[in-house]
């Protein structure tokens, strides 16, 4: 495995931070093994400004995210307002040099995993066409239940290969409010896709060592190909 696609149930429900702790973690703890992130559509100002401020990567911009809307809506209407296409040929060209350069891609998506990348495509689409090992990202909140339950049977339905969940504080919570809206046996009973671990509310996104921290605290052996040894 030389890439996993990061994805979620919506927006805004942890995608990024996941990204940015694992780059974090990879930095971090295997600093001889050279990786690369990869936004593939961006709309608005957002992640790959966030890659570039926090992290020492040997990508240009356009190598980072090569395609990039001005206007913060899906990328279909995005391009529409903008007189543009969506040029996922493009998209596709930069990632298969990328993935050829670097031991392991982290691959942050946009929105949820039924986002529309086209007017025809969705994410979880680029997911199977692509052959990305996928990770979904599930915010801790009323509802949780309903919405992972929801996305992994469109996962299952696309044939996504998703390797885990990833349960995401998107503000502080107590354990019993993770318990009462995040249940685990019972999510994992529903959608027999394992739950990879918990991240904790990280306001601090430019705190490299509470990142990597969090990261490492994931069952990160389920979806990352990490070696058998740790190199400080």
């Amino acid at each position: 495995m030389k890439e996993l696609l990061i994805t979620a149930t919506d927006t805004d429900a942890g995608k990024t931070i996941l990204t940015l702790a694992l780059a974090a973690y990879w930095q971090t703890y295997h600093k001889d093994r050279n990786l690369g992130l990869f936004k593939p559509i961006q709309t608005g100002i957002g992640d790959r400004e966030l890659y570039t401020q926090l992290f020492s990567l040997d990508q240009s911009l356009d190598e980072i995210n090569p395609l990039w809307y001005k206007t913060p809506v899906a990328p279909p209407v995005a391009a529409e307002r903008e007189g543009r296409l969506v040029q996922l040929d493009r998209v596709w060209s930069t990632f298969a040099r990328l993935r050829q350069q670097k031991d392991f891609v982290l691959v942050e998506g946009l929105g949820g995993l039924g986002s529309p990348v086209t007017h025809e495509l969705m994410v979880a689409d680029i997911a199977r066409d692509w052959h990305l090992p996928t990770i979904l990202v599930v915010p801790i909140k009323l509802g949780a239940i309903a919405q992972t339950v929801a996305n992994v049977a469109l996962a299952r339905q696309m044939k996504v290969n998703l390797r885990g969940i990833i349960l995401n504080c998107v503000q502080p919570c107590s354990e019993q409010e993770i318990a009462d809206w995040t249940p685990v046996e019972l999510i994992q009973s529903l959608t027999q896709v394992q739950i990879c671990g918990i991240i904790p509310h990280l306001p601090e996104i430019n705190n490299l060592d509470k990142l990597a921290t969090a990261a490492s605290n994931l069952d990160l052996e389920k979806f990352l190909p990490l070696p058998t040894t740790i190199k400080n």
